[in-house]
């Protein structure tokens, strides 16, 4: 069967639910989530239990190389319609443009799996035409910050469940945009409430330890709001648990947040739903940028993203003066600066 020029995730995964197989598989990019989830499916269901036995083989690319992997792949399979070869790193291989001539003619009865994390094989060459032509060539992008939320809540829904927005932002802020990381705490929580219910903040305060008061959503949350006390208390709150609250961390996000702030002010159309596309935010949030905006004025937020990249250069030792200022101290003086 020949092979399409681009597949999505969603497809690739529809086509091998439905015994849809290609003789090649390329599976390269810079998320290795989806390249996992599409290499274990392969791994744990093409082939029964009996027929991985004498059918399924697999390899590293740091461990091997391309002409032992032809080798295994020319050969037939025993008792089975398929045989399985799965690649792993395969972006440690040596000369990968010699598979060409095998990607050219490959054996129908088997379906070799390049896992190529961390990189992309280059789409002018010969070697990735010739996979496009004869398999898929499946390439996983890292998702931008803005966008895991919308994965997050996507990714429970396929689960039977539901999150709210700031669940769903609490997740984000806290682990990051790993998301192999984020499905393995989400499948924790997922054992500890009931199927169909929604994961809210006090769920995943329970079940992850994520403070639901004591987040940098909620920090923004008392900046906006000019609320001298609240932010204070959530700061000394970081402060005494930098481990989970480093500075390098706060700081992208409050940048991100405030560079919102400020397009927020240019934005020449100010309704709800123009702002939710142009901040690319969900509506429900609008409101939060709509009173940062009225508690700093354009110039004030000009100054205070200036005001955070220069205590992310403190944060990294790179102002002689603050060598010696734990993020505690960096955090307690941004802030205050920021406030007033």
């Amino acid at each position: 069967m020949a092979g399409k020029t681009e597949f999505t995730f969603t497809q690739l995964l529809a086509d091998l639910k439905k015994q849809i197989y290609y003789p090649v598989y390329l599976l390269h990019g810079d998320e290795p989530y989806f390249i996992d989830v599409i290499s274990d499916y392969i791994e744990q269901n093409v082939l029964s239990d009996l027929e991985k036995e004498f059918n399924q083989t697999i390899l590293y690319g740091k461990d091997s190389n391309v002409s032992t992997i032809i080798s295994y792949a020319k050969r037939f399979p025993m008792m089975a319609n398929y045989q399985v070869l799965l690649v792993k790193e395969a972006q440690e291989l040596d000369k990968i443009e010699d598979f060409l001539p095998y990607v050219e003619k490959p054996l129908s009865s088997t379906i070799l799996v390049l896992c190529y994390k961390y990189g992309k094989l280059d789409k002018r060459k010969a070697l990735y035409k010739a996979i496009e032509k004869q398999g898929v060539g499946f390439e996983s992008p890292r998702l931008y910050d803005n966008k895991i939320p919308d994965w997050i809540h996507e990714y429970v829904q396929n689960q039977n469940y539901k999150i709210s927005p700031k669940a769903a932002i609490l997740l984000t802020e806290f682990l990051g945009t790993d998301l192999g990381k984020i499905v393995n705490e989400i499948q924790k929580l997922l054992i500890n409430i009931p199927p169909g219910s929604e994961i809210d903040e006090l769920s995943i305060e329970k079940n992850i330890g994520i403070s639901k008061d004591y987040n940098v959503f909620e920090l923004q949350k008392a900046l906006a709001q000019k609320d001298i006390v609240k932010a204070n208390r959530i700061i000394l709150y970081f402060a005494s648990n930098l481990r989970e609250n480093p500075l390098v961390k706060i700081i992208p996000i409050l940048s991100s947040y405030f560079s919102k702030v400020l397009a927020y002010h240019y934005l020449p159309d100010k309704s709800r739903n123009s702002v939710a596309a142009a901040l690319s935010i969900k509506p429900f949030f609008v409101t939060d940028y709509q009173q940062a905006a009225r508690s700093f004025p354009a110039r004030k937020v000009i100054r205070i993203i200036s005001l955070l990249r220069e205590y992310d250069m403190k944060s990294k030792g790179v102002d002689s003066n603050a060598i010696y200022a734990s993020d505690g101290e960096l955090m307690k003086e941004l802030i205050f600066k920021i406030l007033h």
